[in-house]
């Protein structure tokens, strides 16, 4: 069941609660009966397991790729040695 955090507009009590999520939002203070608003938080998210990150399904790039046949290698052209 989660757990909500309430805080009163009235007297500025702050409490929590654990409420299912089909329940109706509290509205009343159990200190003062004033009017209580919902307090929300950044939450941590933590995953777990295997395919969360860039390593874990990076494979080498020769292992899927076929490797080329290298071009054969020519020599350079040589240079022109015309005299004028």
């Amino acid at each position: 069941m989660p757990t909500y955090q309430y805080a009163c507009t009235a007297c500025n009590h702050e409490f929590e609660t654990f409420q299912s999520f089909t329940e109706d939002s509290l509205t009343e203070c159990p200190e003062c009966k004033g009017e209580v608003k919902k307090v929300y938080s950044a939450v941590g998210v933590v995953f777990k397991g295997s395919g969360f990150y860039k390593t874990d399904s990076a494979k080498s790039s020769t292992a899927s790729v076929p490797a080329a046949t290298p071009a054969p290698s020519t020599p350079p052209p040589a240079a022109s040695t015309k005299s004028d």
